[in-house]
């Protein structure tokens, strides 16, 4: 369905009934990610899976930030009458959305899956080539990202289809929301300090052959986040919920059902 939010439409998947997943994506994708996760669970959970702000089926954007990514997501639980806490999970720039959306909004986590993503921020050098990327992208065309991350983002045994697939997805971003999320991503804020003071269960995935957000950055957050649960997993580099769509369902599965254990 299409819902009507802080001055834009969004595309947005609603499935299932339970304790809702709050699902999001990462750069430069489409909730399409999580149709394999949507797939396993929807008979056991409510999952909300909205396509961010100039992606997917929604219009360009011109400007983004994290902050916008929080609220927009916010809005997207009002409008579909969601008032209890949820658990979001959340992807690459997905994590970083969800780094936000606690600082904003923590009476509304119940829960955090960090997936393929890291607490640090860029350095200069590192938003220096994320301005140089966005500038590329808006002269040459979305492909100047596909080419670069189709490279980086799949274990090396990934299949051909599965890479082709997320490289046209990548391909067909408007280019202005690919480079207004490089800066986004670029000015966010380092969340380090924000690990500390995550007192929600907590679930940290990553790709043993992530390249992107490898595993040390991972082990980096379960070793600052109390009672947080890492697992690494065989045969997936940084996009897990697809290159292991199976095993990804199964460990997100687990952690919910201790959830509801946690209730009783």
């Amino acid at each position: 369905m299409e819902i009507s939010i802080n001055g834009t439409r969004l595309h947005v998947t609603d499935v299932g009934a339970g304790t809702t997943l709050l699902c999001v994506h990462g750069f430069p994708l489409s909730g399409a990610l999580w149709a394999p996760l949507v797939e396993a669970l929807a008979a056991d959970y409510r999952l909300i899976v909205p396509d961010l702000r100039g992606f997917g089926h929604n219009a360009p954007a011109d400007t983004l930030s994290m902050t916008t990514f929080a609220d927009d997501l916010a809005a997207v639980l009002d409008t579909v009458g969601e008032q209890q806490p949820v658990v979001l999970v959340g992807l690459s720039m997905g994590g970083y959305i969800c780094f936000e959306f606690f600082r904003r909004y923590p009476e509304r986590t119940r829960g955090l899956i960090l997936v393929d993503t890291r607490a640090q921020g860029d350095d200069a050098a590192g938003k220096q080539k994320r301005e140089e990327t966005a500038q590329r992208v808006l002269a040459e065309g979305s492909s100047v990202v596909a080419d670069d991350m189709g490279q980086k983002l799949f274990a090396e045994r990934a299949d051909e289809a599965l890479r082709q697939r997320w490289h046209r997805i990548m391909r067909n971003s408007a280019p202005t929301s690919v480079a207004a999320a490089l800066r986004a991503m670029g000015e966010r804020p380092d969340s380090t300090a924000t690990l500390a003071g995550i007192d929600v269960p907590t679930l940290i995935v990553v790709g043993e052959d992530d390249a992107i957000t490898p595993p040390d950055a991972a082990r980096y957050m379960a070793e600052r986040i109390a009672h947080a649960r890492l697992e690494i997993v065989e045969g997936a580099g940084h996009m897990t919920p697809v290159e292991q769509p199976q095993r990804f369902a199964a460990l997100v599965g687990d952690f919910m059902a201790g959830l509801d254990v946690r209730e009783r």
